[in-house]
């Protein structure tokens, strides 16, 4: 369901909840690509419900456009709002859905894309348990400043948005970082709304995997 968060700074945001759908473990924070909380973000919620963690997915673009989905065929608009959204504001936001998920045991947060570069700044200057990220992006965005939480990274090895020497430096400036690289594999390679990304066994094994991590941490 959704529901409204108010953020530190007073500001509200909409927030996708999913409750445990068995032994409640933890919880899990979803941060968005670019095209908002769409509904293949959803099913991977339901996902990870399944597990036995309460998951929430913040509206992260509603400080510039309130309910944004963006179409998939429709990116530059989704990286126009991107390129508009602060990185510390964007942080306080992410933080709230952390703090609604704190009653439910230790949280972790996946990110896709945007959100997967947003998962590792997460796990710089939050207090999570880990974090996950998916094709995260603009790496070399947040190499300034240590990991303060386990982070595991999945990419692809044809990802264009996250190009050999891009990941190396990342890999270079955070040594701790558990890397899964997939070849073969395009952006967005777990996005099964996505078909032409969209690659089955790298995706469940990337989710496979991702669900091992939290599960040790978390």
């Amino acid at each position: 369901m959704m529901i409204e968060l108010t953020a530190a700074d007073g500001h509200r945001l909409e927030c996708w909840m999913v409750d445990a759908k068995s032994a409640r473990k933890g919880g899990i924070v979803i941060l968005q690509e670019i095209f908002g909380v769409t509904d293949q973000l959803k099913d991977v919620a339901d996902r990870y419900a399944a597990l036995g963690y309460d998951v929430a997915i913040p509206a992260l673009f509603d400080r510039h456009q309130k309910g944004a989905v963006i179409p998939f065929d429709e990116a530059p608009r989704g990286r126009s709002l991107m390129l508009s959204s602060s990185l510390d504001q964007t942080m306080i936001d992410v933080d709230a859905a952390v703090e609604a998920l704190k009653s439910s045991g230790r949280v972790a947060i996946i990110g896709y894309c945007w959100g997967g570069g947003l998962a590792i700044r997460a796990a710089q200057v939050l207090d999570i348990a880990c974090a996950v990220s998916f094709y995260g992006t603009r790496l070399d965005a947040y190499q300034i400043a240590p990991l303060k939480a386990p982070v595991q990274g999945h990419w692809g090895s044809e990802d264009a948005h996250v190009p050999p020497e891009m990941l190396n430096a990342a890999r270079t400036f955070f040594p701790d970082m558990e890397v899964h690289t997939y070849a073969g594999a395009d952006h967005a390679f777990a996005n099964e709304h996505r078909p032409a990304a969209y690659l089955e066994e790298a995706a469940k094994l990337a989710h496979a995997r991702a669900a091992a991590f939290i599960a040790a941490h978390v």
